[in-house]
C-alpha cells in the first residue's frame, strides 16, 4: 500500500487531474481508484464534435502543416462514359483510387459525378489532365482545410495518456492484492483505449492530408452541371432553356395522344352510345 501511495504521489504531475483523488481516506491503496473520474474518452463521432476549428491564429513555427484539400470540377464532355472511364484510370495511374462513381440518363442528356483520391504531389498533374478532358471547364473550386493545429494537440493528448499507462504499469507490477491488480488493469485498458483513440484520429488526418479528393462533375450539357454563370443575360442559354422547353410540352403532348389511344376502347362505346340517345331522342 505505502509503496503504491508513493508512486502516485511521486508521479502525479504527469496524470490527468481527473484522476487526482480529492479524498483523503486511502485506507485501501488502489482500492480508491473506484472513487477517480475515468479518462476522458477521445473517438467516434465526427472530428468537429471532438475537437471544434479553433479561431485563433495557426501556429508559424510549423513548416510542414498538413492541409487536407479538396478540388472540385464541373466539366461539359462530348462522352461521359468514355470520360468517366478515363478519369478513373488516370487516379489510379497516378497512385490513386476510385471513392465513387455514378452515370445517370445515359442514353440522352448523360451526366456523371465521380470522387477519386490521388497523392497530394499528384494534384495539378491530375487536374491539367482533366481539364484537358472536356470540351469546357464550366466551373473549377480548390478548397483547403488546415488541421496541422488539431494534430498537434492530439499528439500531446497522446503523450499524456502514454505517461498515465506507464504509471499504472508501474502500479501493476507492485500490486499484491488480487482486487487491487483488477483495478489496475481495467485502468490500463481505459488509457489504452484512449490512446488507440486518438492513434486513429492522427492516422486519420495524416491519411486525408496524403490523399487529395477530387469530385468531378461530367455532362454533354453545360445546363445540367452545377455552377454559377458568370453573366445574368445570357441568350445562348436561355435559346437552349426554350428548346428544352419545347420539346418537353411536345412529350407531353405526344404522351397524353398515346393515353387518349389506349383508352379509347373505354370513351369511343361510351361516346358512340351518348350520340345515339341524343339522336334518337331528337328525332322522337
Amino acid at each position: 500500500m505505502a509503496i503504491i501511495i508513493y508512486l502516485l504521489a511521486k508521479n502525479s504531475i504527469f496524470l490527468p487531474r481527473t484522476y487526482l483523488n480529492s479524498s483523503s481516506n486511502q485506507g485501501n491503496s488502489v482500492s480508491s481508484l473506484q472513487k477517480m473520474a475515468p479518462l476522458p474518452y477521445v473517438g467516434g463521432g465526427n472530428l468537429n464534435d471532438i475537437m471544434p476549428p479553433s479561431e485563433s491564429a495557426p501556429n508559424a513555427n510549423i513548416k510542414n502543416r498538413l492541409v487536407i484539400t479538396n478540388s472540385y470540377l464541373s466539366l461539359q464532355v462530348s462522352k461521359v462514359a468514355v470520360v468517366q472511364k478515363q478519369v478513373i484510370k488516370k487516379a489510379e495511374e497516378l497512385g490513386g483510387y476510385m471513392v465513387n462513381s455514378s452515370i445517370e440518363n445515359p442514353s440522352d442528356v448523360a451526366s456523371a459525378t465521380v470522387t477519386v483520391r490521388i497523392p497530394s504531389k499528384q494534384l495539378e498533374n491530375a487536374l491539367q489532365y482533366y481539364r484537358s478532358l472536356s470540351i469546357k471547364v464550366i466551373s473549377e473550386n480548390l478548397q483547403g482545410d488546415d488541421v496541422t493545429d488539431q494534430y498537434v494537440d492530439f499528439a500531446a493528448q497522446l503523450k499524456t495518456y502514454e505517461k498515465t499507462k506507464t504509471i499504472f504499469e508501474q502500479m501493476l507490477d507492485k500490486a499484491t492484492n488480487i482486487q487491487d491488480i483488477l483495478e489496475v488493469q481495467r485502468e490500463i485498458i481505459n488509457v489504452q483505449s484512449s490512446i488507440d483513440s486518438i492513434k486513429g484520429q492522427m492516422d486519420y488526418l495524416k491519411k486525408n492530408a496524403e490523399m487529395a479528393k477530387i469530385t468531378l462533375y461530367l455532362s454533354t450539357d453545360e445546363l445540367a452541371l452545377p455552377y454559377a454563370p458568370t453573366d445574368t443575360w445570357r441568350p445562348s442559354v436561355i435559346f437552349k432553356q426554350a428548346v428544352r422547353s419545347l420539346v418537353g410540352t411536345v412529350r407531353r403532348i405526344g404522351s397524353l395522344a398515346i393515353w387518349i389511344g389506349v383508352y379509347a376502347i373505354i370513351w369511343v362505346p361510351i361516346l358512340l352510345i351518348v350520340l345515339y340517345i341524343r339522336r334518337k331522342r331528337r328525332f322522337s
